[in-house]
């Protein structure tokens, strides 16, 4: 008799969790279509180019930079956070590690000095945020500024020449056909993916940007791990500037100009809330490929970069009012109800 009673509620939860996993495939689907649709339209204006094997390795090129910086801003989005400084500090991190004093110690100390110049900038920021209890906008703003002009100081605004070809050797190379940037890009989502969803950390993540206070509750050290994920964003930073300056062979305080607006951007049309506690790196990863198949699409009909920057600031426009509009619909639809049928209980517990 209870073991009868007992199955309604499974069953219902069952229900409950194949139907959000239905929106969240359909969303997913819908981004994969726009993309497919994109490139048709490329097809259709530039048959003799778009798909070609140049073509296509180059927008991956071009993609591999912006898409790391992406994977951060997703950490810091789906946190309840924003970093308004990643464009800055790819620049700074690519200017610091390709100065005539950092090259003459060789590859190794160049990626490292990009890494750790990245990363401390992010713990900075995360610090701010976290126990200088300062607004994210307004940390990562001063971020943006400060970071931009300390590139511009030690740079004489002049761009420098990468002159180590070991470092250029490799990082220009390919494997197996693959760029070795590409291969970059998908080990970045592959392990952000992994952290994401089957980590502690992740689910943390998710718990601070559903409800910070609920989740300093529930035992969670909120201040820790907002900094940690400030820091995952300067970490990626610190990697795109490797990108940045092995595609260019050049540091320059010019470097990572609006990565902040394609990589919001991309996170945003991905389906990652604004306001934090949901997303997806997938969805990222589709949205920086969509992104890079529309500037490709404006760069080979010869169309000003204006108009394109018009164009991803009316899609985020609409990604944001697309996400309240969802989202209050939810608010007005009522919850179902898990048990409609609820059986009387006897005063010793037991069900009749």
């Amino acid at each position: 008799m209870t073991k009868a009673l007992d199955r309604p509620p499974v069953r219902s939860a069952g229900v409950s969790a194949l139907r959000r996993s239905v929106r969240f495939d359909v969303r997913l689907v819908g981004l994969a279509g726009v993309l497919v649709l994109l490139c048709v339209i490329g097809l259709i204006t530039r048959p003799e180019t778009f798909l070609t094997q140049d073509n296509l390795s180059t927008m991956l090129r071009l993609a591999a930079a912006i898409g790391v910086v992406s994977v951060g801003m997703t950490f810091v989005i789906i946190a309840g956070g924003i970093d308004l400084s990643v464009g800055s500090i790819v620049a700074l991190s690519s200017v610091w590690m390709t100065t005539l004093a950092t090259q003459s110690y060789g590859p190794v100390v160049m990626v490292l000095c990009a890494l750790l110049v990245g990363l401390g900038c992010g713990l900075i920021n995360g610090a701010l945020v976290s126990y200088g209890k300062v607004v994210p906008f307004i940390t990562t703003l001063a971020m943006m500024a400060s970071a931009r002009g300390l590139a511009e100081r030690l740079s004489g605004r002049q761009t420098q020449v990468v002159t180590e070809t070991g470092f250029t050797d490799f990082f220009r190379a390919s494997f197996l056909g693959i760029p070795v940037l590409v291969i970059m890009l998908a080990l970045v989502f592959a392990v952000g993916w992994i952290v994401l969803n089957r980590t502690t950390f992740g689910r943390r993540t998710y718990a601070i940007g559903g409800n910070a206070e609920a989740a300093r509750l529930s035992g969670i050290n909120v201040k820790l791990h907002t900094a940690l994920v400030y820091g995952i964003s300067g970490l990626c930073c610190g990697i795109a500037a490797i990108m940045v300056v092995a595609r260019t062979t050049s540091g320059a305080s010019t470097n990572g100009l609006f990565y902040e607006l394609d990589a919001i951007a991309a996170v945003v049309i991905g389906g990652t809330l604004l306001s934090g506690g949901r997303g997806s790196l997938i969805g990222t990863l589709i949205g920086v490929l969509i992104f890079t198949v529309l500037n490709s699409i404006f760069t080979q009909n010869n169309l000003d970069t204006d108009i394109q920057n018009i164009a991803k600031g009316a899609i985020i426009v609409g990604a944001v009012l697309l996400q309240h509009t969802t989202a209050r619909r939810r608010k007005r639809k009522p919850p179902a109800r898990t048990d409609p049928d609820p059986q009387p209980t006897n005063t010793n517990g037991s069900q009749s």
